[in-house]
């Protein structure tokens, strides 16, 4: 296996005509947690009361109420990734799953307006795959240390230093990274996909981690890049070890984006959505969930009988997302997320490859 280098991300084209422009802007509502508000959300609180005090809502249900009302006034739809808090994930999502199965709804999404709650990377492959709809984030600044490892300058240096040899880039990429790659890949279908070609060897970018552990995998060679997630670097064996000398009964559940001996002691790895359907589909008794903190506690709300032992690692970056700028974004129809047709006809083509891929 070898190790390459690493460096930055370049940004997006910019619009002519801003989407503010084009749709106008909307008048803000009164937020005000009036008896109307209390009735009309108190469905919704039922899914996160476990993680929203009673008295905290109040808070939360003036916005909750007036997304999913202005949301379809505007004719947007909101993607949430499986990281984002449950009061976005179970109060406002229309669709939420991984950034496969983002990936794949966003060319579903009848809708004209996408508000991508997740991380930059995931709002511009919903561009990407929808380049005649208005894609928007609710914060620009939510980026990624997986996009930010690498460019599509470097992709085609790795290109010249390994002609011939097929590449594989993680969705965690920049639309000038997947331009230059063959076929885009998550966690869910990694080893797929690089299993797809004839070659023996395969460059498989950015995230070392998750190449070394399809490596294990397959018999094929696997040339890596060292870009890591900044959550998931963050767990190690001997933490791990220590919960289960602590209570051997907890069963401990990994993202391929963990460091290899993270993955070694682990009962179960998969992908995000991996994740879910096992603890789903298992009810273990006690779990803990190697990633992001978000999604044990967006799981809990769905299974009964299991208790969730949380590490919680939090992204920094899924955490600019928030209510308030759903509401400013779908009010003031910001930050838009564009990209340059002469990139976006390549880099969709390695996306709609990932998607079509039987797996």
């Amino acid at each position: 296996m070898t190790r390459l280098d690493t460096i930055t991300q370049p940004r997006a084209a910019k619009s002519a005509q801003t989407a503010a422009e084009r749709f106008g802007v909307m008048e803000r509502p009164e937020l005000k947690y009036t008896p109307a508000v209390a009735r009309e959300t108190a469905h919704l609180y039922e899914r996160v009361r476990n993680h929203i005090p009673e008295i905290e809502w109040p808070v939360y249900a003036p916005y909750v109420h007036a997304i999913n009302r202005i949301k379809k006034e505007r004719g947007a739809a909101i993607l949430a990734h499986n990281y984002q808090t449950p009061d976005i994930f179970h109060c406002v999502a229309d669709i939420a799953g991984d950034s496969l199965q983002l990936a794949r709804e966003a060319t579903l999404v009848d809708e004209q307006i996408i508000i991508q709650c997740g991380v930059h990377f995931m709002a511009e492959t919903s561009k990407l795959l929808n380049m005649e709809k208005t894609v928007l984030i609710p914060d620009a600044k939510a980026g990624c240390s997986l996009s930010d490892s690498i460019t599509g300058a470097d992709v085609r240096l790795l290109k010249e230093r390994y002609p011939g040899v097929p590449v594989v880039t993680y969705v965690n990429t920049s639309a000038d990274v997947k331009a230059e790659t063959d076929v885009c890949c998550t966690s869910s279908n990694a080893v797929a996909v690089c299993e797809s070609f004839d070659s023996d060897t395969i460059l498989c970018i950015p995230d070392e981690y998750l190449a070394m552990n399809v490596a294990k995998q397959t018999k094929k060679k696997i040339l890596t890049w060292k870009g890591h997630c900044e959550v998931h670097e963050r767990f190690t064996a001997e933490e791990l070890l220590a919960y289960k000398e602590a209570d051997p009964t907890i069963e401990i559940i990994g993202h391929p984006e963990c460091h290899p001996d993270v993955i070694a002691v682990c009962d179960y790895s998969g992908s995000t959505s991996g994740m879910i359907n096992y603890v789903k589909d298992t009810r273990p008794p006690r779990v803990l969930l190697v990633t992001e903190c978000s999604m044990a506690s967006n799981i809990e709300s769905e299974v009964e009988g299991v208790e969730f032992i949380k590490p919680c690692n939090l992204c920094p970056h899924m955490k600019r997302i928030t209510l308030p700028k759903i509401l400013d974004s779908l009010l003031y129809m910001t930050e838009e997320v564009v990209v340059d047709p002469a990139i976006a006809d390549r880099a969709r083509l390695a996306v709609e490859r990932m998607v079509n891929l039987k797996n």
